[in-house]
């Protein structure tokens, strides 16, 4: 991977991803699906300046979806769960 931008795809803001945030001071984002945990932990922390200890991933695959007669398929996809040292936090909702 080259840019720390196409690593990390987007926050996922869920109830899980909340709860995840609120008890563990873990955040959850979608990821390239050819990116390692390495990469992951390099990006988060260059781009949020925090400490990362631990980087947990899940892979998923793509769900079966139909449109009248025509058949589709959405896209395979990762999930990371980035738990952060104590004492560091991110807040996507600074403003809001």
């Amino acid at each position: 991977m080259k840019d720390l931008r196409e690593v990390i795809r987007r926050p996922l803001v869920t109830e899980k991803s909340t709860l995840a945030k609120e008890l563990n001071n873990q955040l959850v984002f979608e990821v390239d699906k050819r990116a390692t945990k390495v990469e992951i932990r390099q990006a988060v922390e260059k781009l949020f300046t925090v400490k990362v200890l631990k980087v947990s991933t899940a892979s998923f695959v793509g769900k079966k979806k139909r449109q009248g007669r025509i058949l589709g398929r959405r896209g395979d996809w990762k999930k990371a769960y980035v738990t952060l040292a104590p004492g560091h936090s991110v807040d996507f909702f600074e403003g809001a």
